[in-house]
Parts: C-alpha cells; sequence; structure tokens
C-alpha cells in the first residue's frame, strides 16, 4: 500500500506495531473527524478501532486488510484503549470495538467526532499500560507488545494519580535528561501517571 497519502502521520497520534504496521489515531474530534474523511476518500477499506464507551481516538491501521493479524489488531486496541478518556478515569481494562472503514458514516446531525457503524462490530478486552521507547527516532508511548526488542524500553506507565505535568519532571529525571520535557509530555498520554523505570 502506499504511504504518500499519509506522509503527515505525525501530526496526528501514532505508533508502529510488531509487523511494522503504521497505526494512526486523531488527537481530538477534529482530527478524527477529518483523518476519516480522508480514509472513506481512499475507496479502500481499512480495520477502524474505537473504544466501547464514547472518548477515544479513532485509530486505523495502515495496512491491507489481508495483511492485518491477530496482533496487530491487539497492539492497536491497547494504543486506542490508553489515549482514550478510559486513561483518566484509571480504568485498567477496556473493551476496543474494531470493524471496517466500510461500515462507517456520517450524517450532517452528528457533532463533531461522531460517526455511525452498520453491520458486525468485533471487541477485544484489552489493559492499559504503554512503554516508553523510540520509533522513527521519536518518543513514543507504545504497546509492550510493539516491541521487537525489550532492551530498547525506556520505562512503563499505567493509567494512574499524577498528573502527567506533574510527573514530566520526575520521568525526565529517571531518563538523565536523554529528552525533553516536551517530549515527554508529547508521548504520554492525558491524566494521571504512575512510571516504572525498566
Amino acid at each position: 500500500m502506499s504511504m504518500k497519502e499519509f506522509e503527515d502521520y505525525k501530526k496526528y497520534k501514532w505508533f508502529y506495531t510488531s509487523s511494522d504496521k503504521l497505526v494512526i489515531g486523531g488527537k481530538n474530534a477534529v482530527q478524527n473527524d477529518s483523518f476519516l474523511q480522508k480514509i472513506k476518500s481512499l475507496k479502500k477499506d481499512f480495520i477502524v478501532l474505537h473504544t466501547e464507551a464514547p472518548g477515544s481516538p479513532f485509530s486505523i491501521i495502515i495496512s491491507d486488510i489481508n495483511k492485518i493479524d491477530k496482533n496487530d489488531v491487539e497492539e492497536s486496541a491497547v494504543f486506542t484503549a490508553c489515549f482514550s478518556q478510559a486513561w483518566k478515569k484509571g480504568s485498567k481494562k477496556v473493551y476496543v470495538h474494531f470493524f471496517n472503514s466500510n461500515q462507517i458514516y456520517k450524517t450532517k446531525g452528528m457533532k463533531s467526532g461522531t460517526w455511525g457503524v452498520i453491520g458486525n462490530v468485533k471487541k477485544i478486552s484489552v489493559e492499559l499500560s504503554l512503554v516508553l521507547i523510540k520509533q522513527q527516532g521519536i518518543l513514543r508511548a507504545v504497546p509492550e507488545k510493539s516491541v521487537k526488542n525489550k532492551k530498547n524500553i525506556f520505562g512503563i506507565i499505567y493509567p494512574g494519580k499524577i498528573p502527567k505535568e506533574e510527573l514530566a519532571p520526575k520521568i525526565l529525571n529517571e531518563l538523565n535528561g536523554l529528552f525533553t520535557q516536551y517530549e515527554i509530555m508529547s508521548a504520554i498520554p492525558s491524566g494521571g501517571l504512575r512510571f516504572c523505570k525498566k
């Protein structure tokens, strides 16, 4: 699949799965809308993920649908759940729905970031935790199963009680200033966290 349409992926939430598939999710309702409209305009079918409850990015696995395996789906589901409202609520486990992009639709009456789904929806239960690692030379918070070499992991984060604004300087200190506070803040989910050094 040509990646030309997705050269601007770094302006969204993103990571690469263990099989090197790019997963992109919206940072907010406006991004969710514009990205899904772009996906629909391509006239190709993609796997789309969203948490069972509202308040989640729509994440899309950028790959031929026939080349996506259960690991790609599971890793993408963890990513989707961790950047949803479930993290802010301190949830440990979340159901994530996944379906094909040809099942989604939007009508004029739907508010920003809201889409409807026609037909069967599959769901998967995932636990919320992410690891800090470099992907494409940038600090990312990604599902642990997506990391091939565990030695490259800087630390693990879980939903917790310490706001990210308070925890970011501590993570900076723990990682011996390898990254800036801005890089850490950009990588981690919004809400409270708990950090463990690997």
